[in-house]
């Protein structure tokens, strides 16, 4: 993640800097587990690179075609992620691009969605709710006058897999809900916040989809060569994580081949969606793990820009908000000894 921020500025190519994150990880995780018992441990990219600008809320990791330059005062969300042994880590983080103050409502959108992500990160401990933390992060988001973006899931992971049965919701709408839950000690959970200075109602961007993900379920006896190459590489390469159609060297044979994976359910899509062009949306993002006396942060703890911040038009009132935020991660207070 500290790689691909340092990437980011005016004129830089999109795809350019997803593939320097790709490639960085990749030679990173060979460098660990390398001893002879060790190496054979698979190691690899649990979520490719993406960078998504100003309204487009996520999932952009554009083919060498389709790619796009930043320009100052874009704000740019960043996703990267990595697994050893199929025991995945993913980070989200936003950035404004160039030297420049960002306006009052960019501040105010990414200082929202940043402290809301803190918030949320106090409050997982176990015997705490899922609703809890859900109902934190749209009040401090509130009071930043912004809104948390609908249809966005932080899931519980386990082994091979980043979205696990046990789900928090960023916000609760009628048709949109999860049950409730109590944290366990040994839970990992990717949690993922996104706010937007909009309504918080997305829509599919046009965009082409280049982020899937193999549906373990599924089968189906593919009817066309190209088809046929592209899934048994997918398979040997990404067998349950998600991957980018930028990592294939033939990238003709992976456009033609995902199609016919897609319509018969073997890749589910990870769509690129975006606000109105008028909005802004920001993305924070840390992989925490829940021990019985203590909860941890693995990854997406980076602190934010505030110079660059400084013109934020609001911030927490609520003193308990405030106080909730300032706060350390959870640790157990210690019994003395009889």
């Amino acid at each position: 993640m500290k790689l691909l921020i340092s990437l980011i500025k005016p004129d830089a190519d999109i795809y350019t800097v997803c593939q320097a994150g790709d490639k960085y990880i990749e030679e990173e995780l060979h460098k660990v587990y390398n001893g002879k018992k060790t190496k054979k441990i698979e190691r690899g990219i649990a979520f490719p690179s993406c960078i998504s600008l100003n309204n487009v809320v996520g999932h952009f990791s554009p083919m060498e075609a389709d790619s796009i330059k930043m320009k100052a005062g874009d704000v740019a969300k960043l996703v990267c992620g990595a697994h050893i042994d199929g025991f995945a880590v993913t980070s989200a983080h936003t950035v404004v691009v160039g030297d420049a103050k960002a306006d009052k409502g960019k501040a105010n959108v990414i200082h929202a969605a940043h402290h809301a992500l803190r918030a949320a990160e106090r409050l997982i401990k176990e015997g705490a709710t899922n609703n809890e933390v859900t109902e934190a992060m749209n009040k401090i988001v509130g009071e930043y006058e912004c809104n948390m973006v609908e249809g966005v899931l932080s899931h519980t992971v386990k082994k091979y897999c980043i979205d696990g049965n046990q789900s928090i919701i960023g916000k609760e709408v009628p048709l949109q809900q999860v049950e409730k839950w109590e944290f366990e000690k040994g839970q990992v959970i990717h949690m993922d916040v996104y706010v937007s200075t909009g309504e918080g109602k997305p829509k599919l961007s046009e965009s082409r989809t280049t982020v899937y993900k193999r549906q373990l379920q599924n089968m189906y006896n593919l009817k066309i060569q190209k088809s046929r190459v592209f899934f048994a590489e997918c398979c040997k390469r990404f067998p349950s994580l998600p991957f980018s159609l930028r990592a294939f060297e033939d990238q003709i044979g992976a456009k033609v081949g995902v199609k016919e994976c897609v319509d018969h359910e073997l890749l589910q899509e990870f769509q690129v969606i975006e606000e109105k062009a008028s909005d802004v949306v920001a993305h924070f993002k840390s992989t925490v793990l829940v021990f019985p006396s203590k909860t941890v942060v693995l990854a997406g703890a980076l602190p934010i820009d505030a110079a660059k911040l400084s013109d934020a038009s609001h911030s927490i009132k609520d003193e308990a908000l405030k106080a909730l935020v300032a706060r350390e991660l959870f640790v157990a207070e210690k019994k003395e000894k009889k």
